[in-house]
């Protein structure tokens, strides 16, 4: 038979306990604050204009698709090339990327509908760099 004996000091586990408790609420206290202070260009209540990066590009692209009506009337800048199907009239094109969605590298066209007077001028596949206001159509 095995018997363990051992005594638990009190003020010792409260102290501790506090402790880890005080660092837990100046965490969440200070990465508010860091929040606050740093404007988020996902967040359309900080920016005045949205910068779409490949490293965010995803990410603003399925909020923008999934809730729009959050997005209408603020402005974007973000660069892709020009993409066409058969169906779009000549003010129309999609500012398009390539997203890989599988592992070995399969890629789809993602991107965003722009409506343009001089959309014809674009050539198919080149690069172009947009800055403009959100709207539903």
């Amino acid at each position: 038979m095995f018997i363990c004996n051992f005594k638990i000091n009190s003020n010792f586990i409260l102290k501790l306990f506090l402790t880890v408790l005080l660092i837990i609420v100046l965490s969440i206290i200070g990465i508010s604050v860091l929040k606050l202070f740093n404007a988020s260009p996902d967040n359309p209540s900080n920016s005045n204009v949205y910068n779409l990066t490949p490293s965010n590009y995803t990410n603003v692209l399925k909020a923008v698709h999934s809730n729009i009506d959050n997005y209408v009337g603020q402005q974007i800048c973000f660069s892709g090339y020009v993409y066409r199907v058969y169906d779009f009239d000549d003010t129309q094109f999609v500012l398009a990327r390539d997203m890989i969605i599988s592992s070995d590298f399969q890629t789809l066209v993602v991107g965003f509908l722009c409506h343009c007077d001089t959309a014809s001028s674009y050539s198919n596949g080149c690069w172009v760099n947009i800055t403009r206001n959100c709207y539903k159509r």
